[in-house]
């Protein structure tokens, strides 16, 4: 499994990650099952959000009550967790009282005296950039937070908060498959007249952006064909590139799902793939995809596959 270090922590992450956002209804068994299979094929990251399971802190609960876990077993992790998304409204909260209690919440659902990364979920549209600067740093302060990043944000909003939050922002969980990849795409097509591809969306350049200040970008629903609309792994809609993945799988001896990892893990700006699934045998598949080195042709022609255009 690869890893590095995020940069301005002296936290060390592996670059496939798993999330535990379906796990509400599991059983104790399966929940040690999923997560034994992840640490056996060396990831130790843990993603959570506050909204992820039927009640707020469901999931974060769940995972606490399965594992159990002692304080050595406790660092042996890193626990990431998000803020930021009122499921009620639904609507979106960035104020300085919504974060520090929905960290407080977390940290009693997770049992635990800190969470090692803050994400904000979501963008909100209202938010006061001080207010979470403030927070920011009270929950540093008291050691309830070790780091912090957002998800889903754009540049310039990435920009905004940075003027006014001391800490560096670590990450930014970004939608992200072979199928789905705007963030990469959109520079291949750069300025071809009447081409889709080319239409700038999200702010633009979110990928290079982060490269250019050291920020983690954080894949998820890697297998997505798009926005929730089923997987592409094996999917007759998506043959061509079915056929192309298939090939290489052969070729290296790993799953088909150890390809579609590989193919954002190959990208030099070292990003991490967040895994939403619960099957432990799918983990473990796709896990072989952290050190998976495509080659640049085998790179672009799955990109090709995908139905993105590569002049």
């Amino acid at each position: 499994m690869k890893t590095f270090t995020l940069h301005g922590t002296d936290i060390i992450v592996p670059n496939v990650v798993l999330g535990l956002m379906r796990i509400a209804h599991k059983t104790d068994e399966e929940i040690r099952a999923l997560v034994g299979a992840a640490r056996e094929a060396g990831i130790d990251f843990i993603d959570h959000a506050d909204i992820y399971g039927p009640t707020t802190h469901a999931c974060e609960r769940r995972f606490a009550e399965a594992m159990r876990l002692t304080p050595s077993e406790r660092e042996a992790l890193t626990i990431q967790t998000k803020a930021g998304i009122v499921p009620e409204g639904p609507y979106f909260d960035h104020s300085y009282e919504h974060i520090v209690a929905s960290v407080e919440g977390s940290l009693r659902a997770l049992d635990t005296d800190h969470v090692d990364i803050l994400l904000l979920h979501r963008p909100d549209a209202l938010v006061e950039p001080e207010e979470v600067a403030r927070a920011f740093d009270d929950l540093q302060a008291a050691g309830k937070v070790r780091a912090f990043g957002v998800s889903n944000h754009t540049p310039r909003q990435v920009d905004l908060l940075r003027r006014y939050v001391r800490q560096p922002i670590v990450a930014n969980q970004l939608q992200l498959s072979i199928t789905h990849a705007p963030i990469i795409t959109q520079g291949l097509a750069s300025n071809m007249a009447g081409e889709p591809q080319s239409v700038t969306l999200d702010g633009g350049g979110v990928l290079d952006h982060a490269r250019l200040h050291d920020i983690t970008v954080q894949a998820w629903s890697p297998f997505q064909a798009g926005f929730f609309d089923g997987v592409f792994l094996g999917s007759p809609e998506h043959a061509e590139l079915n056929g192309v993945i298939d090939r290489l799988a052969e070729k290296y001896d790993v799953p088909p799902i150890a390809v579609a990892t590989a193919w954002i893990t190959r990208h030099p700006a070292r990003m991490q793939v967040v895994l939403g699934t619960t099957t432990p045998e799918r983990v473990t598949g796709a896990a072989q995809g952290s050190e998976l080195d495509l080659t640049r042709p085998e790179w672009y022609e799955l990109t090709r596959a995908a139905g993105h255009r590569v002049p």
